[in-house]
Order: C-alpha cells, then structure tokens, then sequence
C-alpha cells in the first residue's frame, strides 16, 4: 500500500514538472516569458556537435553507397548486423563478369585467339573482384564501423545530456516565473528554495554536457586516423587494380596485335602490336623464309626511297575509314611513301585498291 502510495505521488510530481515545463516552454515560444540563455562556449560546443553528427551521417552513407551500390544487398546487411549474425557471401559485379568470361572462352575455345583472351580477362576481373571485396571488409572495419559507432554511442549520449540540459533550464525559469508572480513572504521563500535547487542542478548538468561536447575534439581526431585508413586502403585497391590491368595489357599483347581502331568522328591512329611481335625492333630481323621484319631503319630507308617495295600482312587490319586499305594476314601487298604522310602509315596497293595502310602490320620483303 506504501508502495502504491509512492508511486501515485511520482506519478503525481512528475505530471505536474512536465505541465510546468510545457507552459514555460510555450509561452517562451509567445514571448511570454524570459528564457536564460546558455553560455557562448557551450553554445559553440552544442552547434560542433550537431554539425559532426550531420557530416558523419553524410559520409557514412555516401561512403556505403560507394563501395555497395546495391541498395538491396545493403538492406540485406543492415538486417543480418541487427540481427548480429553473418551475411552470407555473394558473388560481387567484377567476379560475376569474369565468370562469364571464363565460360564463354571456354565454349569458344581457349585455343583461339578470341576465347584466349575472354578467359585471360575473365581471370583479372575475379582478382579485381577479390580486391573489392578486401576494399570493402577493410573500409568497413576501420573507417565506417568508428563513423556509425560515433553516431550511435558518443552522440545519442550527448543528445540525452542535452535533453536533459533543456529540461533543467525550463524548471529554472519556470522557477523564476514563479518567484516573479509570489507575493506572499511565505510562498516567495518557498520559491527562492526552490531556485536555488534548480539553479543548481541547471549548472551541474550543463558542467556535465560540456565535458561531453568537449570530447568532439577526440572524436575529430580519431576521425581523421580513420579517414587516412580509407585513403590508403583506396590506394592499395586502385594500384592492385592498376597493376592487375597492366599485367593483363601485357599477357594480351604478347598474344594478339592491339588492333583498337577508332571511328570516323576520330582522327585515325595507327595500332601498334606487341613489342613481342618483333614488328618493331632495333634492327632488322631476317627469318629463314628470308623474310625481313620492318625496322626502324628500314621503315626510314623506305620512306626516304621514291620506289615501292613489297610487303607482306602480319595481321588482319579493318579499315576506319574510306582512306584506309583493308588487309588480310598473309597477303603480299605494294607500299610507298608519300610526302607529308604520317610517320607511322604508309600507303598501300592491291590491284586497284589503294589507301594507308599501318606500318606495324608489315613485313617488308626483300
């Protein structure tokens, strides 16, 4: 019965404290009333914390978008770390392109030289994908697991903190409120006491929320090691990736003639094989059909002589456009130099067929 009794009148006090506070808050809201205003450190330290939460939600978020674009298989992790229980591994957008790769130049042929090369990329767009995923697992653990435990820990105890501050200084101008309306002796020495109570508990929360908002220095601090792990963890992703394409650009380049060609709107280039082709050498190199793979030299000397020679196709060449010749591995065509053209084409003839043909592609006969 005691018990009961305690609790209604709890109950009790605590209707009534939250009725003072929402009249003091309402008639500060009309102008009714004076509201005691914070210091200006503490103000400062209030609005720091507030804009450190709102960039880190910011961040964080945009942070989670870039390494998972998905906003499904986000979701999926969110519900799995609610749940405290592991998510279960999927196969990420690199690795699943270089699976298809893989099939697709095993069904071709891993002899040709198209499906070579499918299984040849297919590999390095796992060992990206493998990369990502240390990317993300890395950035995860050292830059956004600090970030979200920032916005879930620190700052919701300092938003309490800073409830209950507000709190405390409504009971303190109500109690000021109170003492301006007292006339009587004994309901204003009432009211001093009770001024005095709140004043003093004002002050100590508000002691006690800026020790809190003074640590946002710390947790700026922090911050900032944790950015420069996500930046060297970027670095490390971008240079494996780096590294694994030029690996790539080689093991394609030993095997097959770069023959990228540009479309008409470009000005044309010529593609450049292999060094491994021996296409372009420091000196001339005779094989045992006697034939002679165009040098340096040689191209030189055949631009400096006003005859043709002939030369035969080293690689199928499809022409950018109408002032280009064709060509097909293993024909002997006619080629010239002329004046003015670039240093890198010559100009080619097969029967009535005429136009610049790449230099790369050709070896000159004797």
């Amino acid at each position: 019965m005691n018990i009961m009794d305690f609790n209604v009148k709890k109950l009790a006090a605590d209707a009534g404290t939250f009725l003072s506070r929402a009249v003091q808050f309402t008639e500060e809201k009309l102008g009714q009333a004076e509201k005691t205003e914070l210091d200006a450190h503490l103000e400062n330290l209030l609005s720091k914390a507030e804009c450190t939460k709102i960039w880190t939600e910011k961040i964080m978020k945009q942070t989670e978008v870039l390494l998972q674009p998905n906003p499904n298989a986000r979701i999926e992790e969110f519900v799995y770390e609610k749940l405290d229980r592991k998510a279960p591994t999927r196969i990420n957008n690199p690795e699943l392109l270089g699976q298809y790769m893989i099939d697709a130049g095993t069904e071709f042929g891993p002899g040709t030289a198209y499906g070579n090369a499918l299984i040849k990329c297919g590999e390095t767009q796992k060992r990206i994908g493998t990369a990502d995923r240390e990317l993300i697992q890395t950035s995860a653990l050292n830059f956004l697991t600090p970030l979200r435990n920032f916005i879930e820990g620190d700052y919701k105890t300092i938003a309490k903190e800073r409830k209950l501050l507000q709190n405390k200084r409504l009971d303190l101008d109500a109690a000021k409120t109170r003492l301006k309306k007292a006339k009587a002796a004994e309901t204003r020495a009432s009211s001093e006491q009770e001024l005095r109570i709140t004043q003093s508990e004002f002050d100590r929360q508000a002691e006690i929320t800026r020790l809190l908002l003074e640590g946002i220095s710390s947790t700026h601090a922090h911050h900032l090691r944790c950015l420069n792990d996500f930046v060297e963890a970027q670095m490390t992703y971008y240079a494996q990736c780096y590294q694994y394409m030029l690996d790539l650009q080689k093991q394609l380049g030993r095997c097959f003639p770069s023959s990228y060609h540009c479309n008409n709107n470009q000005t044309p280039v010529a593609p450049i094989p292999s060094a491994s082709s021996n296409v372009i050498g420091s000196s001339a190199l005779t094989s045992t059909s006697g034939l002679v793979i165009a040098s340096p030299s040689n191209l030189i000397d055949l631009k400096e002589c006003s005859g043709s020679r002939k030369a035969r196709v080293l690689y199928d060449y499809d022409a950018a456009n109408s002032s280009e010749l064709s060509l097909l591995a293993d024909e002997v065509i006619t080629v010239f130099s002329v004046v003015g053209m670039d240093s890198d084409w010559l100009m080619g003839e097969r029967g009535n067929q005429k136009g610049r043909v790449p230099i790369t592609y050709l070896e000159l006969l004797n």
